[in-house]
Formats: C-alpha cells, sequence, structure tokens
C-alpha cells in the first residue's frame, strides 16, 4: 500500500509521481510544489519518470504565503 500525505491511498506500485500529482489536481509545472518519497526530496525532472514501490511514502508539499 502506497501513502499518500499520511493516508493509504488508491496509488498503485508503478505509478509516476506525475500521475500521482494528477490525481490529486496539481499541475506537475505548479510553482511551489515539492515531492518527497521515504523522506528524499524526488527533483521536479524526474517526476515524470519517477515510479512508486510497493509501501512507499509519498508528501506532496506546496508553498503558501502568508505569516
Amino acid at each position: 500500500m502506497i501513502v499518500l500525505n499520511g493516508e493509504p491511498s488508491g496509488v498503485s506500485p508503478g505509478e509516476t509521481l506525475a500521475q500521482v500529482l494528477d490525481r490529486l489536481g496539481v499541475s506537475p509545472d505548479a510553482r511551489g510544489v515539492a515531492v518527497a518519497v521515504d523522506g528524499e526530496v524526488v527533483p521536479r525532472a524526474d517526476w515524470e519518470v519517477f515510479t512508486l514501490a510497493q509501501d512507499a511514502r509519498v508528501e506532496v508539499l506546496t508553498a503558501m504565503q502568508g505569516g
């Protein structure tokens, strides 16, 4: 099972990070978006080809303005 933002998800092993972002409605071109898999940040240039393994923990972070 792949955990997405701390919750069990319907994401399947073998899906790319770009596909995960699409599921979340997040454009891969959006500014202020970062993705970490198992605690390691994955460079944006790799999102199209980075495939998820079984039991991966994925965190999608978006920067927000404000104080």
